[in-house]
């Protein structure tokens, strides 16, 4: 399988694509501004708690209080603390070490767990455990046994806590299994080692950043190749590579072309239609995809698709495609939640079952949790992906003013980073003696403002003026770069 991954790296943000086949089947973004907090470690202070509910918010020092539900709270096994209610574990102003498993999303705080987990390269470690855990993804038991015997037999006799081993770790040394536990344990170590100094509320531990993560999690034997765009990046996850994930360092390019990586393989263009409510099937068929804050819908139409034969083939067909389609933008969009997917109705039971094998089989490349549930009496399928951070959709746009919310529109920031992008593009192609930004007031406040220092460095790497004009009769997307 051609398996790429492509990195795009700017002082204000970090677009990750994977790659297969030449398609984007993953989008990743992370800004400077706004990194996610999914790994982070915090000494928090319990600000309340709701025996009603089972839970407490915990101050962490951010802008909102997170979330901490009683089932989240780790005890040791068969204590009695085990089955105890939240009032009598937790007190208001009580400190508390937690974690953060589950990002913001919309008007929700983070989600948060007191059971600490660390993540290397092969394993993840636990350190208030003591047990030997296998990954889910090795389904094949006598496999899961060995690989755990293996494990047991490497450990060091004066390691204490639990592990996860990884499914990467399927083929690994047993030299790097025991580089990556000495990383970990001695990390946890690194983090006690400052509880007591830091402020509460405040931030222990901070996760790796994108960039990182993708070279520690999403390498494997089928990378092909991963290109990123900035040399002082590279230089960096180069760096880190060679400590942490050697066998990234094949495969680890630095691509320099005129042309912006992005747009050489297609992932602007991608990332457009995944902002899309309409989604185009080869055979004329299409998806509408709706996103809200309880559930997601996609809804499967023929469209211009009238077939060969008859009927039954044409739905078929078209829902064979829709298949392939919905878990690629479950993937693509990074839809969590619950997600109903209205299929075209079928009378054809066999019909039926070859349209769930192949959603299941589509579903089957998720690196996220995901369960299906069969045809429902009205015909629809349901299903759940394990949300822990926020969809494509909810990062690079924002609810439009316009209509209250019932549509999208892309952010001044999504804007103003398009036009740099666009800027260097214009740059590159024509010699032009200035160049003027007209743009909607929002995003040209924007550029004057927070953005103004990305615009000077922009102005400073073209070697040209950057002059910006207001026009409030444009749409908040819609800009333009003009040549003088």
């Amino acid at each position: 399988m051609n398996n790429q991954i492509l990195i795009n790296i700017t002082p204000q943000e970090t677009r990750v694509a994977i790659m297969e086949l030449g398609v984007p089947q993953e989008i990743h973004v992370e800004r400077t501004s706004a990194r996610g907090l999914v790994g982070n470690i915090y000494a928090g202070r319990v600000a309340r708690v709701l025996p009603g509910m089972q839970s407490a918010f915990v101050d962490l020092g951010l802008e909102r209080a997170a979330f901490l539900h009683v089932a989240d709270i780790w005890t040791p096994r068969d204590s009695e603390q085990a089955s105890l209610p939240i009032e009598r574990i937790l007190s208001e102003g009580q400190p508390l070490m937690v974690q953060v498993i589950k990002d913001p999303i919309g008007t929700k705080g983070a989600r948060l767990s007191t059971q600490i987990s660390i993540a290397g390269r092969y394993l993840v470690y636990l350190p208030q455990e003591s047990h030997i855990g296998i990954s889910q993804r090795i389904e094949n038991e006598e496999e899961r046994s060995l690989l755990r015997e293996r494990f047991q037999k490497i450990i060091p006799p004066d390691v204490a806590g639990g592990f996860i081993v990884r499914t990467v770790a399927e083929t690994t040394s047993d030299q790097e299994l025991l580089k990556d536990l000495h990383y970990l344990t001695q990390l946890w170590t690194d983090i006690l080692a400052t509880k007591n100094s830091l402020p509460c509320p405040g931030p222990m531990y901070q996760d790796l950043n994108l960039a990182q993560r993708v070279i520690r999690d999403f390498v494997t034997e089928e990378t092909e190749q991963v290109l990123v765009d900035s040399r002082e990046n590279f230089h960096k996850l180069h760096e880190f590579a060679n400590h942490y994930c050697p066998q990234a360092l094949p495969v680890l390019e630095h691509y320099g072309g005129a042309r912006p990586l992005f747009d050489l393989f297609g992932v602007e263009d991608e990332i457009e239609k995944a902002l899309a409510r309409r989604v185009n099937l080869k055979s004329g068929g299409y998806l509408i995809i709706d996103q809200t804050e309880a559930l997601t819908t996609i809804d499967v139409n023929t469209g211009g698709f009238v077939g060969e034969r008859n009927f039954d083939d044409t739905v078929f067909k078209t829902n064979l495609e829709a298949a392939q389609a919905i878990a690629r933008h479950m993937r693509l969009r990074n839809l969590g939640g619950i997600i109903i997917a209205d299929f075209i109705d079928m009378d054809n039971d066999d019909h039926k079952e070859a349209v769930l094998t192949e959603l299941k089989k589509a579903l089957a490349r998720d690196r996220t949790r995901i369960s299906v549930n069969g045809f429902t009496s009205l015909g629809l399928v349901e299903l759940t992906r394990k949300r822990t951070r926020e969809s494509l959709a909810r990062v690079l746009c924002e609810p439009c003013p316009c209509c209250h919310g019932s549509a999208m529109l892309k952010t001044p920031q999504t804007v103003c980073y398009e036009i740099l992008r666009e800027i260097v593009r214009a740059a590159r192609q024509f010699d032009a003696r200035e160049y003027r930004v007209i743009a909607h007031p929002r995003v040209i406040d924007l550029l004057l403002d927070e953005e103004s220092q990305a615009l000077a460095d922009v102005g400073y790497f073209i070697r040209k003026p950057i002059s910006l004009q207001a026009d409030a009769n444009s749409n908040q997307e819609q800009f333009d770069v003009v040549f003088m």
